[in-house]
């Protein structure tokens, strides 16, 4: 499976972005798939999941309640808005694939990653 991540950019505190993840190489409605992000001199953090028609999705609690991942099944995407964004949002972002049937928190159990999409939020 290739990822590739795409929307990252620089943003004011407040402010709102929405990154992409466009799938490729395996059929997309038989992963889940998630949003780690990674700050400097920080471990990578689990930041959303979302089964595999869309049905169901977790977050993060720092991210809870201003972040939304969904997923188009004709385009092979999947998205993260990203709302009144903090600058402790301020990271690279990463999309991962996994086809486990259930929702997984931990970056060690995702079979599949991107690139990464840096977002930096100025204060």
């Amino acid at each position: 499976v290739q990822l590739q991540a795409s929307g990252g950019g620089l943003v004011q505190a407040g402010g709102s972005l929405r990154l992409s993840c466009a799938a490729s190489g395996h059929t997309f409605s038989s992963l889940f798939m998630g949003w780690f992000r990674q700050a400097p001199g920080k471990e990578r953090e689990f930041v959303a999941d979302i089964s595999w028609r869309g049905s169901s999705t977790i977050y993060a609690d720092s991210v809870k309640g201003r972040f939304t991942i969904s997923r188009d099944g004709a385009n092979n995407t999947v998205f993260l808005q990203m709302n009144s964004l903090k600058p402790e949002d301020t990271a690279i972002y990463y999309c991962a694939a996994h086809s486990r049937a259930y929702y997984i928190r931990h970056p060690s159990k995702y079979e599949y990653w991107g690139q990464g999409t840096l977002v930096t939020v100025s204060s």
